[in-house]
């Protein structure tokens, strides 16, 4: 017989405030097509994207996520000495160690919570957010602060006519808490490894460690080139579109509803015919509202839910106590989708 006590934490838990920070300086296609062979018409009908942020150099990682994660925590109506654990995910914090969400625990005053930095590319966001379901009811937190933040301005090739245009920054931030009834879904997740290469950094830091110039990518005039995101655009958008309805569809199933019972989606703001796609597929009713907001803020990774549904919420798009399916794919190839009562 164990000796352990066991666990005991609440009986599920849910989402209870959400924050989001958009950097100020907004970028459009204009200023994109200095650098690549292309048109305003050409990336709009490719991708949706009109505009996205870039960040200063004031505009950090960390700065970025302390003020949306500030809107969150005053969204959820506790105080940051409540956040028993601190959940980021990103893949633009530069420092190996430590984790970038020490410090953003202490700068938002959450006092001592276990803290720590995940790397799930552009599903980061589901993947925080299970992480923080399972430490509610698990016990061992009862507020969890779960941020995705990204400055791929950093990790973009201009010079890439394939992906120079998709991406911008930003930070989006929940608050998860104990619930007595269930607002979190299982997470349907997983990866695809052997598809890894479809999305990658182009070359690994320690290339420029080791100083071989011969491995390392130069641009046209015969300059080293930093490490930049790149994708092969076809692969990634047949695998969106038709394996991730299939995963979104998987959620649905696992929370016992169907599409006709949602008020929102919320997917992965990777690319406006992805998701049109993924609603004609999944057959979402018009009453069904659908985020959009890559539109304006282009692809910012694991920050594109949470900012998504910031902006739902504050423009009225969506309302407190909507049942909403999301779903993150990206990089590795990995992904999670779960559904969710907004907060």
């Amino acid at each position: 017989m164990s000796k352990i006590k066991p666990s005991k934490g609440a009986p599920y838990a849910r989402i209870l405030g959400v924050g989001g920070y958009r950097p100020t300086r907004v970028v459009p296609n204009e200023v994109i097509l200095e650098k690549i062979d292309s048109s305003d018409e050409w990336i709009r009908s490719r991708s949706g994207i009109t505009t996205r942020h870039w960040a200063s150099p004031e505009e950090t990682v960390t700065a970025m996520s302390v003020e949306a994660s500030g809107k969150a925590i005053a969204d959820a109506g506790i105080t940051a000495d409540q956040i028993g654990a601190v959940v980021v995910s990103t893949v633009s914090h530069f420092k190996q160690t430590p984790a970038v969400a020490t410090e953003i625990a202490d700068k938002v005053g959450a006092g001592k919570p276990a803290a720590f930095d995940i790397s799930a590319g552009c599903a980061g966001f589901g993947y925080g957010l299970t992480l923080a379901k399972g430490m509610i009811v698990e016990g061992s937190a009862e507020y969890v602060l779960v941020i995705g933040v990204e400055r791929l301005s950093d990790l973009t090739d201009l010079e890439d006519r394939a992906t120079a245009f998709l991406f911008g920054d930003g930070a989006g931030a929940v608050v998860v808490g104990p619930s007595d009834e269930p607002h979190i879904g299982p997470t349907v997740w997983g990866s695809e490894g052997d598809k890894s290469e479809t999305i990658k950094q182009t070359v690994p830091w320690n290339d420029f460690h080791l100083g071989d110039v011969s491995r390392l990518p130069l641009n046209e005039r015969g300059e080293i080139k930093f490490p930049a995101i790149t994708q092969e655009g076809q692969a990634v958008f047949r695998w969106a579109v038709f394996e991730m309805a299939k995963v979104a569809q998987q959620a649905l199933d696992a929370a016992g509803i169907s599409a006709a019972d949602l008020d929102v989606f919320i997917p992965h703001q990777a690319n406006m015919r992805i998701i049109d796609s993924m609603v004609k597929t999944l057959k979402l009713p018009e009453h069904v509202t659908v985020a959009r907001d890559v539109e304006t803020t282009g692809n910012t990774s694991a920050a594109s839910i949470p900012l998504a549904m910031e902006r739902l919420l504050a423009t009225g798009q969506a309302k407190s106590g909507d049942t909403a399916l999301v779903i993150g794919f990206g990089a590795g190839l990995v992904y999670a989708a779960t559904v969710v009562t907004l907060p």
